[in-house]
């Protein structure tokens, strides 16, 4: 009679049917006391997890099931899941500068990278702004991208420039064959007389 080794730890067998290569029940108990419960090299051990022994890998572990945030000082913000209308949002917002040439903002970090950790939140106005500061539903749009474009002071200013950056990219000629204003309309008829 074969003697009959016992096992130190844990045994666990699922109640499923029986899969390809095994026959009957007493086979899979077989198998399943031929390897040692605790192998070092796996995290499963008869479909239960044993965390690693090193505690390097334990710090790894914990940090990878850490949620994402932006630390205990910002209040665990956390990092939210870039779409493309929040990405043209925030590219906007790093080119603000540009959009008004009358105000002014404080520079930001170079690096064009979009920012990790933000926030997105809904401008309420208060009641005594209802005739001044207000938005009507007309002008609010669902992204910062749309409110821009259809905004008609940046439209009459975008054009201005696109205008005078055509002007300057024009070929010139010769300038004084140019009539520019009263003044060198005079002039010109002056040198033809």
């Amino acid at each position: 009679m074969p003697e009959n080794k016992s096992v130190i730890g844990l045994v666990w067998a699922p109640k499923v049917p029986p899969l390809f290569g095994v026959k009957n029940s007493s086979e899979k108990l077989h198998d399943q006391t031929k390897d040692p419960v605790l192998t070092p090299g796996t995290e499963l051990v008869d479909g239960l997890y044993v965390p690693p022994r090193d505690p390097r890998k334990m710090n790894k572990l914990l940090k990878k099931n850490m949620k994402d945030t932006a630390g205990r000082s910002w209040f665990d913000m956390p990092a939210l899941t870039i779409t493309p209308e929040i990405k043209k949002d925030l590219e906007i917002l790093k080119l603000r500068h540009v959009i008004d040439p009358k105000r002014h903002f404080k520079k930001g970090d170079n690096s064009k990278a979009l920012p990790k950790y933000f926030q997105v939140g809904t401008v309420i106005e208060p009641a005594s702004e209802f005739f001044s500061g207000r938005l009507t539903k007309k002008e609010r749009k669902t992204t910062l991208a749309d409110e821009l474009l259809h905004d008609d002071a940046l439209k009459a200013y975008r054009k201005r420039k696109i205008q005078e950056i055509q002007e300057s990219h024009q070929p010139g000629g010769v300038e004084k064959w140019k009539n520019k204003g009263r003044q060198t309309w005079k002039r010109a008829k002056q040198r033809r007389k």
